[in-house]
């Protein structure tokens, strides 16, 4: 019986803390917009500055000497 009297105040305590976290994000924006990001994979755009340039196709013409 005694459990009870710390099962009731840590039950409490996660509550509480599961409210603060929700009410956070929704303060900082996280559920704003929830499809945009699904859809930006999708989205064939340029890449990015830093990445590596595609391969060129190799030369037909032979090497030529110096």
């Amino acid at each position: 019986m005694s459990i009870i009297f710390i099962m009731i105040p840590l039950t409490l305590v996660l509550v509480g803390f599961g409210c603060w976290a929700f009410f956070w994000a929704v303060g900082a924006g996280q559920f704003d917009e929830l499809d945009a990001p699904a859809w930006e994979i999708l989205s064939d755009d340029a890449a990015p500055p830093g990445a590596a340039a595609p391969a060129t196709e190799p030369s037909t013409q032979p090497p030529t000497s110096p």
